[in-house]
């Protein structure tokens, strides 16, 4: 309508308001608008290109961004600072290193003086290609170093994983007297986070504080997440409580933070309690009147797999089809992996099919969770379906595949695998990958063979090599080669108590008491803890807790007249009670004497017994362990699977057993206690 009225009015003869027009309808997105008007200017002056050209790098236009510097050129007019930066800015929407050096040169070229426009675009320039001490150098090289300057480059290392040079450059800011602004302090938290240095984001909290952004929602979001990577989580929560108004990336931090706080918990349990703050939290969100997204769901989704919470992971499922992201790659991908977690390969499989595209990650989680259930045919027909969709598989890909043939014994499909991720993808073996060899030769009784792959690794062989080999040596009874393992294993000061309670069942079983008393001296020199055994099952959505030897629950008559019963039927089919076990409690020690005692009461056994007693007959029972089962409740389970025809789940603190009608999804893995 202006426009209108200055056409009617005669004012388009003024070239200062037609310039001005070009730049309203670049800002509106109009472009073809704007190059009309540009087109009929009677003449154009540095200005008027530079903002024509900015119009289409803002419009998702770079390449004809780049004409128009061309036709600029042509047409006798010469850049200016501001005009070069736009035109670097639209080099980076090309994802051209190429052009955006011969823009470079052009500026050498003239002598044209870095100002900050033009060493912020070169250094923004040079770090999306992750040549930093390129773009270090452009920051070095640029006259006056504004804030934007110095969040540049801060910003650049973070994208280029030097978190400590970026935090360096920081404090070489502060010294230079330029006061950083909210998406300085923003990226500075990030490196914090990078690096999980919570000391240094309190610092750059009060740092916060001090300069008037203790309520910028971008900063306090940024200081959420940090506090929750780096497992302070009462500060988080505190900060979270405390915010005035919270946006959708606030309770997404909020959830992803508790999920990746998981990891960094101490124990099996105290990542349950976090995860399950995290449920918690997307309720509030759901009641808040927000719609999660993508990322909110994808959290969520991963937070249910790691507790195992089928049926909350069932209704997020539900939530994904009726909101429209059931087409997302990483969501989908998250439901394999949750459905895989909870023991449902069959769901996990169907989530898979469902999915609409799918990226090297989906293929992997797919082909992984079958090698897990012990369906090593279906990993490895995935696996070469993936091949011929035109996927390059990686290191965690030839994992799952390698995994799938040890669960089946596959030899030499094992070490034709072994040899094609070496020789066609050129992937050098790691750690994992050796573990996977080890366990297969170990599962079959080849313990030479499992040897010989130790020796020839390329890498030291690290507490789980070790662990998988002696576990081999104690169940094909080969004590000469467990107790040399032992030996190399105890070499490396393990630091897990598990550790330990493995080689104390291994000396005890060989009545090596001399052997049994240095480990204790070990323990109690490196100051390992004893291990705290506990199982948790939730019904009707209440979760009851179990503790081996402890007498924790009102049911305990009933619930021990069952489990003593379940031990006779199990004993008269075979099941062998192993009677010296390695005390698992987290008591405090009362006497020597206590050292070790039955594995009658370990609390699975207890948390699976009272699945039986309150939950529908045919019902799975679904059960969380702190630490790795023992051989002699693993025995158990499978024996209480066939008797009860249930399907028993238990997730300890390595992997994920499901027994059915005798069987272990595992394969009866070597990774026990």
């Amino acid at each position: 309508m202006v426009h209108a009225h200055v056409i009617k009015t005669g004012t388009h003869e003024e070239f200062f308001v037609m310039s001005f027009l070009v730049n309203v309808y670049a800002k509106c997105g109009v472009m073809v608008n704007a190059r009309k008007v540009f087109d009929n200017l009677p003449r154009r002056n540095v200005v008027v290109w530079t903002t024509l050209m900015t119009g289409y790098v803002q419009n998702s236009q770079p390449e004809v961004a780049v004409e128009v510097f061309g036709n600029m050129l042509e047409s006798g007019s010469f850049p200016s600072n501001f005009t070069l930066s736009i035109a670097l800015n639209a080099c980076s929407s090309l994802e051209s290193i190429t052009l955006g050096k011969q823009f470079h040169a052009f500026i050498i070229k003239y002598r044209i003086s870095h100002d900050s426009s033009i060493g912020n675009a070169l250094c923004s320039l040079y770090s999306k290609f992750g040549s930093l001490d390129s773009s270090v150098k452009a920051f070095r090289e640029t006259g006056k170093k504004d804030v934007i300057s110095w969040t540049t480059i801060i910003s650049a290392c973070g994208d280029n994983g030097r978190a400590g040079m970026g935090l360096r450059l920081f404090i070489e800011m502060l010294f230079e007297n330029v006061e950083p602004n909210d998406f300085t302090l923003t990226s500075v938290l990030s490196l914090c986070s990078t690096i999980q240095s919570s000391d240094l984001g309190m610092q750059v909290h009060s740092l916060s504080t001090k300069l008037g952004h203790e309520s910028n929602l971008r900063i306090t979001n940024s200081l959420v997440y940090l506090y929750l990577k780096c497992g302070c989580i009462e500060e988080a929560k505190n900060l979270f409580n405390r915010m005035e108004y919270k946006n959708l990336i606030t309770w997404n931090a909020m959830i992803a933070g508790h999920a990746q706080a998981m990891d960094l918990a101490k124990d099996n349990f105290s990542a349950q309690q976090t995860g399950t703050e995290a449920l918690g939290m997307y309720l509030k969100l759901n009641h808040s009147g927000r719609k999660p997204d993508l990322f909110t769901l994808s959290s969520i989704l991963t937070v249910c797999s790691r507790l195992a919470a089928l049926e909350q992971g069932e209704q997020i499922h539900a939530q994904t089809i009726k909101s429209g992201f059931l087409s997302d790659v990483v969501v989908g991908t998250a439901l394999v992996d949750m459905y895989d977690k909870c023991g449902s390969i069959e769901r996990a499989r169907k989530a898979f099919l469902d999915m609409s595209t799918r990226t090297l990650i989906s293929w992997t989680s797919m082909i992984t969770s079958f090698a897990r259930h012990g369906q090593s045919q279906h990993a490895l027909q995935l696996f070469e379906d993936m091949r011929l969709a035109g996927f390059r598989p990686n290191q965690i890909t030839f994992v799952g595949v390698l995994a799938a043939c040890s669960h089946a014994g596959m030899v030499d499909e094992a070490l034709e695998y072994f040899e094609i991720m070496q020789k066609e993808y050129k992937i050098k073996p790691v750690m994992d990958h050796y573990g996977c060899l080890v366990d297969m030769f170990v599962r079959l009784g080849r313990l030479d063979e499992a040897f010989d792959v130790i020796k020839r690794m390329d890498v030291e062989p690290n507490e789980f090599i070790w662990l998988l080999f002696i576990a081999g040596c104690r169940n094909h009874g080969n004590e000469e080669l467990g107790f040399y393992a032992a030996e190399q294993l105890l070499k490396l000061k393990p630091r897990s108590t598990e550790t330990y309670v493995v080689l104390l069942n291994m000396y005890i079983s060989a009545e090596r008491w001399e052997d049994v008393s240095m480990v204790r001296r070990l323990m109690k020199e490196e100051k390992v803890g004893k291990l705290k055994d506990w199982s948790r099952i939730s019904i009707k959505g209440e979760v009851h807790s179990f503790k081996t030897n402890n007498r924790l629950h009102n049911h305990n008559a009933e619930l021990h007249a069952l489990l003593n019963d379940l031990v006779d039927r199990a004993k008269s089919l075979g099941y062998e009670q192993l009677e010296n076990m390695e005390v698992i409690d987290d008591e405090e020690e009362e006497a020597e004497e206590k050292a070790f005692s039955s594995a009658v009461y370990h609390s699975e056994k207890l948390a699976v017994t009272f699945g039986l007693l309150n939950t529908p007959i045919g019902a799975p029972i679904r059960v969380i362990k702190s630490v790795t089962m023992c051989k002699d409740c693993h025995d158990f389970m499978k024996v209480v699977s066939s008797q009860t025809t249930r399907h028993i789940i238990i997730k300890d603190g390595k992997r994920l057993h499901k027994f059915v009608n005798g069987q272990c999804s595992c394969a009866d893995s070597h990774g026990l206690l």
